[in-house]
């Protein structure tokens, strides 16, 4: 198989690896919860976990952007914005993979023409073929996953970043500082919430709550200030936190069918939450369709001359890497809280506004590249040019093809049959028609008499002669 076959395979692997990772569990927030036989929700067994606090390497890399969402809530006093800044912190932290994988990615979009035709050239030679490409990408300093090494950066960071955004009790108000049986009793508080109010009233909010499903931190977020006093008892660092965004309820999770709900969470809410992944999977599909037809511009021969064609058969064969990824963040906006898909949103927006400006950047980069490379071309274009006028003057002046480094008997030879030449022009011009025949009848006669039967032995020179008579 092809190297460029197989980093885009490997790319995309990588991508739908580190998806899973990240929301393995996620259907756990909307699969039937444990109940009991009266509908309430079973306790989470807590007695029986460890009370001691155990951080692991991943745990070590969430702490700094645990204590910078906190810190920016803090500022804010909304979780939205919060949200937002913390989006764009983390990209602007983030720029320097980004270009470096942008960077790999152009360069790599550049080399297309010249990998096809090196594939055309090679045919069924995949070791030439191979070695061929090999030779191109060290040539060119490009990488066949060096655009898709660095653009996996970025995303390793969303998996630490994920958990901190879905459990904010954990990270937020402990910063990973609390024990499994510490959350587990947090939980049961939520639990016990949840039971007592869908016994008075189950059509009320706190009865709704998925007190045991995966993402039931950031649900959870808004009933703080109703169980407080149970809450403080465990602990004094559970605080209540405003997770309302310009109307929208962050922290539950959004319905397909909004409209259902016009009057449980109300209209502007419904309508809000069913928005937030639209509009993520749009801007995504956008941002990302933006990205691969901007790296396409800088698609160029060996010439350094712009290659539309491969351009458009490029962007079609990348299709479906570009509808794959706002699918599934349209799909995962659906299962998981609206916090998450505003995230996603304002971090597919920076990543929009720093692929147009990086773009940019590395394509004066590569036209000046490409400048030199035509200039080169154009010279040697007209260094052929002026070599085949001064073939054609020499094969004008010397059509004998006598070269210049000839010996002098060469030359004094052709001199003396060019002589010889014009002489015997000069001869036959002179001389007179009964004299050419003449010499042609002497000839004739010289050969009947050499060969008397040259005309066959049934010859009769006089047969016609006497017919005639």
């Amino acid at each position: 198989m092809k190297k460029r076959n197989l980093s885009r395979i490997l790319c995309l692997s990588l991508v739908v690896v580190l998806f899973l990772l990240a929301f393995t569990g996620c259907m756990g927030n909307t699969a039937t919860q444990a109940t009991n036989e009266d509908g309430t929700l079973k306790l989470v067994d807590a007695a029986n976990l460890s009370e001691e606090v155990k951080l692991g390497f991943m745990d070590y890399v969430k702490l700094p952007f645990s204590y910078l969402l906190s810190w920016l809530y803090d500022l804010t006093g909304n979780y939205g914005l919060s949200l937002i800044l913390f989006a764009l912190i983390v990209q602007i932290l983030l720029f320097y993979p980004t270009a470096k994988g942008k960077k790999g990615m152009m360069k790599m979009s550049r080399l297309t023409p010249r990998v096809k035709a090196l594939e055309a050239k090679f045919g069924d030679d995949k070791t030439g073929y191979q070695q061929a490409v090999n030779q191109l990408y060290k040539d060119e300093g490009a990488s066949g996953c060096g655009g898709c090494l660095w653009s996996l950066l970025p995303m390793l960071l969303l998996i630490p970043l994920f958990y901190i955004i879905r459990e904010p009790i954990t990270w937020l108000m402990f910063h990973g500082d609390a024990s499994a049986k510490t959350v587990a009793e947090i939980q049961n508080v939520f639990i016990t919430a949840r039971n007592n109010a869908f016994l008075a009233d189950p059509n009320s909010a706190l009865a709704n709550l998925n007190a045991t499903g995966f993402y039931w931190q950031m649900e959870a977020l808004p009933f703080v200030n109703a169980v407080k006093a149970e809450l403080a008892a465990i602990s004094p660092e559970i605080v209540s936190m405003n997770t309302r965004l310009l109307g929208v309820e962050l922290s539950t999770v959004p319905h397909l069918m909004f409209w259902q709900y016009f009057t449980a969470n109300g209209v502007w809410n419904s309508v809000g939450q069913f928005l937030l992944p639209v509009l993520s999977a749009a801007f995504n599909l956008l941002s990302t369709w933006l990205s691969q037809k901007q790296n396409n511009t800088v698609i160029v021969n060996e010439k350094g001359e712009q290659d539309a064609e491969m351009a458009r058969k490029s962007q079609q064969n990348n299709m479906t890497m570009i509808i794959m990824g706002p699918l599934f963040s349209l799909y995962i906006g659906f299962i998981a809280p609206a916090g998450l898909s505003l995230y996603w949103f304002v971090q597919s927006v920076i990543r929009t506004v720093q692929d147009f400006f990086l773009t940019r950047h590395y394509k004066k980069v590569y036209d000046a590249e490409d400048a030199v490379k035509q200039a080169k071309a154009a010279e040697e274009a007209a260094r052929e040019a002026e070599r085949e006028r001064l073939r054609a003057q020499r094969r004008a002046e010397n059509p004998d093809g006598m070269i210049g480094s000839a010996s002098k008997k060469k030359l004094q030879q052709r001199e003396k049959n060019e002589q010889a030449a014009k002489e015997a022009a000069y001869q036959e011009a002179q001389r007179t028609e009964a004299e050419r025949e003449a010499e042609q009848e002497a000839r004739q006669q010289k050969l009947d008499g050499d060969r008397p039967y040259r005309r066959g032995r049934n010859y009769d020179p006089d047969r016609y002669k006497n017919n005639k008579e």
